[in-house]
């Protein structure tokens, strides 16, 4: 009956799990700045709500999305927006450079977890930065994390949408999947592949995972260059 109700809210009351978390990308984008990257790639970019935030930071911002109908949308959001190019394509893709910035917000669980980590490495500029929030498969140890999350959710969507919605906002309306890998997992995989990585559970069902590449790094790929060069 409670799970039933709460459930019924977050429905009436919706507000997105990934937008909380954009300040942490944002955050990453001025650093970046504050270093001299102009280039960001954010991969999975949905209808471009974030990568339109992400070029008032950067003035060379590229938006990544495998759907569609969801990179049309994305595309014609923010045609406003010079600085910001819309590609439909798949992860990873070559793109024939890399990036200052990459961002992932709720993509890596839509590919293979290894090969989604090592291209997302192969996609930063030496000494740029990846920011990955990702969602992961609940265990027994989360618990704590998931009732705080569930207790808060329906709380926070009636603050910031008080009046019920019968359909979600169009930035929420981008294809979804079931996240199959644990935290554990989805951590040890990250520590192999981006040693110096930080990474931590957060609230609402979600991890963050920052790294800073080393300005020594070297692409696997050959021919492909810098993003800044």
């Amino acid at each position: 009956m409670l799970l039933r109700l709460l459930d019924h809210i977050n429905q009436r009351h919706p507000w997105s799990h990934n937008d909380a978390y954009a300040p942490v990308v944002l955050l990453a984008a001025r650093r970046v700045r504050r270093a001299g990257g102009t280039s960001v790639l954010d991969v999975g970019c949905g209808t471009g709500h974030l990568v339109a935030q992400l070029a008032h930071q950067l003035p060379d911002a590229t938006g990544l999305e495998a759907d569609k109908t969801t990179a049309d949308l994305a595309a014609a959001a923010t045609a406003h927006l010079p600085a910001v190019r819309i590609e439909h394509a798949s992860f990873p893709q070559p793109l024939g450079r890399r990036f200052d910035l990459v961002s992932m917000v709720a993509v890596l669980h839509h590919l293979p977890l290894t090969e989604g980590v090592r291209a997302a490495r192969q996609a930063v500029a030496p000494g740029g930065r990846l920011v990955v929030v990702g969602t992961y498969r609940e265990t027994s140890s989360d618990w704590l994390l998931s009732l705080l999350s569930l207790a808060l959710n329906p709380l926070i969507g009636l603050v910031l949408h008080p009046r019920p919605v019968r359909r979600l906002p169009q930035h929420m309306t981008a294809p979804i999947a079931t996240a199959t890998d644990s935290y554990w997992d989805i951590a040890a995989v990250f520590r192999a592949e981006l040693p110096g990585v930080s990474i931590h559970r957060a609230m609402f069902w979600r991890y963050v995972a920052s790294w800073h590449a080393p300005r020594d790094q070297e692409d696997v790929r050959s021919g492909v260059p810098s993003a800044n060069k």
